[in-house]
């Protein structure tokens, strides 16, 4: 599976736990850490966690490794590292707070509205 398929998996799992304002960037040409950074938001922090949980349980179903989950504790910022895939799930005041978009202003964004329903 590329990284553009881990890609969709990703998007589409978040979409149906009614991920907020999902984003892709295409950090291929500027970072080593990653093809793309996901990021989105949930208004409360149960929220945040059952997208998290959705996405982890759509990568396993789909043999996608998970090299690490980070900040399911919180509730306010979990981060799933999928090796050429990272995913930001933030509850909204968090994501407002670090803005992940302008630290990142450089990479593309990915036209994703295809994979979404919601």
């Amino acid at each position: 599976m590329n990284s553009k398929d881990i890609l969709k998996v990703v998007v589409e799992a978040a979409d149906s736990k009614k991920a907020e304002d999902i984003v892709a960037l295409d950090v291929q040409k500027i970072s080593y850490v990653a093809d793309y950074f996901v990021i989105m938001q949930a208004d409360s922090e149960r929220q945040v966690k059952a997208i998290a949980d959705a996405i982890e349980e759509k990568a396993t179903e789909n043999k996608i490794s998970i090299k690490q989950v980070e900040g399911k504790n919180s509730g306010t910022w979990i981060l799933i590292d999928l090796a050429d895939v990272i995913v930001h799930v933030f509850k909204t005041e968090t994501r407002h707070f670090y803005n992940l978009e302008k630290l990142w202003s450089e990479a593309p964004f990915v036209e994703i509205t295809k994979w979404l329903t919601n």
